[in-house]
């Protein structure tokens, strides 16, 4: 990269900042303003793509704009965690910029500056989550991304969506400050400092009986990881338009959170003294809970956004869950998970918001039939759900695989049940969509909604930038699992800090 790493790393968090204010000044121009979108969107990915070799060849880039305290800045410093994280949210904006396009217009929805701006702040602070070098840093853009996402969820401004903002924001902003702030002044007191450092900065510096409250405070004040019992402002959150819900599910939100959770156990306690401790132990147990339940409640729902944000409150325990087995290879695969998760759930998101554009269905139960005239939308919706699911060839499998093997590995042969149960709880809320989709008769009705796009014979998709996106992250699952391996030589670093560990280096993808 020509320009120095410090001013990379800041132009990255400033890029969608400049973005929002050029669509700011765009509002009159809607062509200019969704070009902007795109072209900051573009740009923010090549930036943070540039810094993947250095970080890949074992460098650390970093940048302190300013110093608070005596050993707190707010600083960034790009490991590869971070790494992961920022390619996910910068590279599915892109796709997202083009979906946002076709549904917003297609659905003819107000306020559509707002919207864009809203979106672009967002994606400003999950930049910043993701190269954050202390618990400080990340905090400040954490609540950021908090603020920044709220007028998204209450976007169509009638009494739901400003009911389930209310939930999303209390639950987060509550949880954030309730648990989160107390444990990351806790840890400042006990380590005098809050930077990430390998292996973590609490041993031997709090008493092992006391590590699991602390752990407590962390898990449930991440509340963007969605954790039972935090987790209801996921589905109050639905309201909120489709683009937005891929936003809060895949790109950056509940991304944020599960990173987070990786950070706080990888970084701030390390896996070792989790281990040692057993301090996770009872997470383990409640994030293998969260996953259970979360996808029986999914059994039981119509809507078809419902069904889908308690699977992510499932699928995001497995991440939490793979920390929790304080094992090199469950971190392995909750890393994993975070892209994996991502492209097939941003598939499944974006597929739902082109069946409502086109006919105007939420429910699943008024969707036998649709298969045969969306039939890109409803494959592309296969393929993210046979991805979701863990099925080769698609990411997911990869992921799922090493968590799995993260639980063999820690002894806890009973999580492997879990994953498995979990898989198959996948299978009953999500292939009968499908299945319903492409082979229940369709029932007489009188049309496929007014923003329907004929394309040929019988074809009634959406407009193509509603179809588009998705086929593409559809695509995306596919290319995952053949190119998983790029991805353990990113995290294993971390994962396996100890190079006696390079024996699992035969395990890789």
């Amino acid at each position: 990269m020509d320009m120095s790493p410090s001013f990379a790393i800041s132009l990255a968090v400033l890029l969608p900042l400049i973005g929002t204010v050029l669509i700011g000044m765009s509002d009159r121009r809607p062509n200019q303003r969704e070009a902007v979108s795109i072209l900051t969107s573009i740009a923010l990915f090549y930036v943070v793509a540039g810094f993947l070799p250095d970080v890949m060849s074992g460098a650390r880039p970093s940048a302190t704009w300013f110093e608070v305290l005596p050993s707190l800045s707010l600083a960034f410093e790009i490991e590869p965690l971070g790494m992961l994280f920022a390619l996910v949210a910068s590279g599915l904006w892109i796709v997202t910029a083009l979906y946002c396009i076709g549904y917003m217009r297609g659905n003819k929805e107000s306020h559509q500056t707002r919207f864009y701006m809203c979106f672009a702040l967002a994606i400003s602070a999950a930049i910043g989550i993701a190269f954050a070098a202390n618990m400080f840093t990340l905090f400040i853009f954490y609540e950021v991304l908090t603020i920044s996402t709220y007028p998204l969820v209450a976007h169509k401004q009638n009494e739901a969506a400003k009911s389930g903002a209310r939930t999303y924001l209390g639950i987060l902003i509550g949880t954030s400050i309730g648990f989160q702030l107390i444990a990351i002044i806790w840890t400042w007191i006990l380590a005098g400092t809050l930077d990430f450092k390998l292996g973590g900065i609490l041993a031997g510096k709090i008493d092992p009986t006391i590590l699991p409250v602390l752990l407590g405070l962390y898990a449930f004040g991440i509340g963007k990881a969605a954790l039972m019992p935090f987790h209801r402002w996921l589905p109050a959150a639905m309201v909120a338009p489709t683009p937005v819900s891929a936003l809060l599910h895949a790109v950056a939100v509940v991304k944020a959170g599960v990173f987070t959770m990786l950070k706080v156990g990888v970084y701030i306690f390390g896996i070792d003294l989790l281990a040692v401790t057993q301090a996770s132990d009872w997470l383990m147990w409640l994030a293998a809970a969260s996953i259970l339940i979360a996808s029986t409640i999914a059994l039981t729902k119509d809507n078809l956004k419902a069904r889908l944000a308690y699977s992510t409150v499932s699928q995001l325990s497995y991440i939490t869950l793979g920390m929790a087995l304080a094992t090199s290879l469950g971190v392995m695969g909750g890393a994993m998970h975070i892209a994996m998760h991502a492209m097939g759930k941003i598939t499944l998101f974006m597929c739902a918001g082109a069946i409502y554009v086109a006919t105007h269905k939420t429910e699943i139960s008024d969707m036998d039939g649709l298969g045969r005239i969306m039939p890109f939308t409803f494959g592309a919706f296969l393929i993210g759900a046979l991805s979701i699911i863990g099925l080769p060839p698609l990411g997911g499998a990869w992921s799922k695989w090493y968590l799995m093997l993260g639980a063999a590995d820690a002894g806890h042969q009973i999580m492997i049940v879990v994953f498995m149960v979990s898989s198959l709880l996948n299978v009953a809320y999500l292939l009968p969509i499908v299945a319903r989709a492409f082979f229940v008769p369709a029932p007489r009705f009188a049309s496929a909604g007014a923003a329907a796009v004929p394309v040929r014979g019988g074809i009634q998709e959406a407009p193509i930038l509603c179809v588009l996106p998705p086929v593409i992250t559809a695509i995306g699952c596919l290319l995952l699992f053949f190119y998983a391996g790029e991805i353990y030589s990113l995290i294993y670093p971390v994962a396996f800090p100890d190079p006696s560990s390079a024996a699992v280096q035969s395990l890789a993808p």
